[in-house]
């Protein structure tokens, strides 16, 4: 016996809105024009259009909802005396649920948008700084190739979509083309953490930049090379926040922040006299007065 409440993906208690919002989500996805030369898809079409005929007639469903599926057999035994066949007339339906139709000989054609479809993409984090392009391939309905080139802006981050507008799946009969929205991960950098439109870096410097001062460099995502003036006496692990050298934000000249987290880097393999000058430093600097 035949659940259309199933067929649907409904639950009983759905309404009718619900109901017509299943049934016109999946006549899109089903349909033959759409499919064509899938027998599963024409079947799985033809049992959507049967649930939805009982299910959207309110007469119709109390009655599956009493006898289930065979209602059929106890009208035809004289119980509810009424006409399935003359219910639905699919062409006013059509109409109602996608807006078009056109006359043709008795019939009608009915005019469909295309779904929208999407698309994974992986970046690199250069690549999300400075923004870049993909160029996709796809097949149109007869076999022949698609070649589109998509711009992705700067600054984007993971999650994030592109919308390539009329570039989904067709549409039917004078239906609009559905969009392409390309679904964006960034990749994790071995550098660079990002949080937001910041970025993240630790870097090392020598312990004798850190005690006298100096300069460190840094090699941005840009590919430019930053100088960074270390104080004398600078501590181990201390943040330095260089604004406007972090992430673009996204379609803005605006940017966020560099975060530096320095780390000392010790020297080994002390010669005996160096040692003795680290000695004699420590010695220096830890003696009071």
């Amino acid at each position: 016996m035949k659940d259309y409440y199933q067929v649907l993906g409904v639950s009983r208690s759905a309404s009718a809105d619900e109901i017509k919002q299943a049934y016109r989500r999946l006549a899109r996805k089903y349909h033959p024009d759409i499919n064509r030369g899938d027998p599963q898809a024409e079947a799985r079409f033809k049992e959507i259009n049967e649930a939805y005929q009982v299910l959207s007639d309110q007469e119709q469903r109390a009655k599956y909802d009493r006898f289930g599926s065979d209602f059929r057999r106890y009208e035809q035994a004289g119980f509810g005396g009424f006409d399935y066949g003359s219910q639905v007339d699919f062409a006013d339906l059509f109409e109602t649920l996608f807006g078009t139709r056109h006359a043709t000989g008795g019939g009608f054609n009915v005019s469909l948008d295309g779904q929208d479809v999407e698309q994974a993409v992986e970046l690199t984090l250069e690549e999300a700084y400075n923004g870049t392009q993909r160029t996709l391939q796809f097949s149109n309905p007869n076999g022949t190739p698609r070649v589109i080139t998509v711009k992705i802006p700067a600054g984007i981050d993971t999650g994030k979509r592109v919308r390539v507008p009329g570039e989904g799946a067709p549409g039917l009969n004078g239906g609009r083309r559905g969009d392409l929205y390309l679904v964006v991960t960034v990749k994790p950098h071995a550098q660079f953490e990002r949080k937001g439109n910041d970025l993240y870096v630790t870097v090392p410097v020598s312990m004798y930049t850190l005690l006298l001062g100096g300069q460190t460099q840094i090699r941005l995502l840009s590919g430019k090379t930053l100088n960074l003036n270390i104080p004398p006496q600078t501590q181990n692990g201390r943040v330095f926040r260089i604004s406007g050298h972090g992430m673009p934000l996204m379609h803005s000249n605006h940017y966020g922040d560099l975060y530096v987290t320095v780390s000392a880097v010790l020297p080994t393999n002390l010669s005996p006299q160096a040692r003795q000058l680290i000695e004699e430093l420590r010695r220096l600097t830890e003696t009071p007065g």
